[in-house]
């Protein structure tokens, strides 16, 4: 057996946030998950719709791994990323990080792995991975899905080498920290340019079915759903679920952003111009937050009772919420004055 030493764990909701966070506790850096979320400019939103798909799907966040590249860009951390064709080649990439001491983070097909209950292709998830043995693997992964786990070395193969939406070849990668941050108040000047970046992509989204443009989209297309799909109770609750449970920290990933503001108006409470601006934001996210909830439970409700009612007032509450995000990246993007 192989295992990496000194790896501690932590409650959290998010995959992507969950990995990042013990790679770099190893390296001495300890940050929230919101502060990781924020700091990796995550937030953002797409509805995504397709023939080959079943059902319309809400995403509230940037795709997979680019949260990853854009937190080792704002904190100046060497983010090491191997991808091969070679499923031989893969695994000794990470056996050499592991031999070396160090837990390697991996993107892969969350469906074959043992613990997963839910059995659905999900091919942007990522993992950690500390060590192994003749038969497992011991990964990390979110609360939800057990924290600590382990997975076949079969399975962890085939999530691996699996092919689709969202997949990477074989991806794995590890992160160095230069200098070692003690506390969120020392990535002070990573704030602003991480909160601003994130809300000029917010607003000013490159086709309508992302950021405020896609949430008004949303508003109008969620009211037809029920002609969208032969079975209402199944997938309109499944939607629903995916917004609160499917490692989102509820409120489709609006609850993480909250906290993230939250934090970083006490790293930046000295700054009077910063402090209002971030008060705004913080208050309508709070807003936000709590209405992106009540969103998923009249979609759901929606799909049990068959009723359009509760998807008109879903996209009435969408068309709200277009406009407290949109108001709310405007006060965050004006931080650089």
């Amino acid at each position: 057996m192989t295992i990496v030493k000194d790896i501690t764990l932590r409650a959290t909701h998010h995959c992507e946030t969950t990995t990042l966070g013990l790679l770099l506790r190893h390296q001495g850096v300890d940050l929230s998950e919101p502060m990781l979320f924020g700091l990796g400019r995550g937030l953002s939103f797409v509805y995504w719709d397709s023939k080959s798909m079943g059902f319309p799907f809400l995403g509230g966040r940037v795709k997979p791994f680019e949260l990853t590249r854009n937190l080792a860009e704002t904190l100046g951390l060497d983010l090491v990323v191997q991808e091969t064709a070679s499923p031989r080649k893969a695994w000794a990439n990470v056996v050499e990080a592991i031999e070396g001491g160090r837990p390697v983070g991996l993107q892969l097909d969350s469906y074959h792995l043992d613990y997963f209950g839910a059995k659905v292709h999900f091919g942007g998830h990522v993992v950690a991975m500390y060590g192994y043995d003749e038969q497992v693997a011991y990964l990390v992964d979110t609360e939800q899905q057990g924290g600590a786990v382990s997975t076949s070395l079969g399975g962890l193969a085939q999530a691996r080498a699996a092919r689709g939406p969202m997949t990477a070849r074989h991806r794995s990668f590890t992160l160095t920290a230069p200098t070692v941050p003690q506390d969120p108040p020392a990535a002070r000047e990573r704030i602003v340019p991480a909160i601003t970046a994130c809300a000029k992509a917010f607003l000013n989204p490159p086709i309508a079915n992302l950021g405020h443009r896609g949430i008004e989209k949303s508003g109008k297309l969620v009211r037809t759903w029920l002609g969208r799909t032969d079975d209402p109770r199944r997938d309109l609750p499944q939607a629903a679920l995916l917004m609160e449970k499917a490692g989102t920290g509820g409120a489709l990933f609006r609850n993480l952003y909250r906290d993230f503001l939250a934090e970083c108006s006490q790293v930046l409470e000295a700054s009077p111009q910063a402090s209002s601006s971030l008060r705004t934001g913080h208050r309508l996210y709070i807003e936000a937050a709590a209405l992106w909830t009540e969103v998923a439970a009249l979609i759901a409700r929606a799909g049990e009772a068959g009723d359009e009612q509760y998807l008109v007032r879903a996209g009435d509450a969408l068309h709200e919420l277009s406009r407290i995000e949109r108001e709310a990246m405007q006060a965050l993007s004006r931080l650089e004055a």
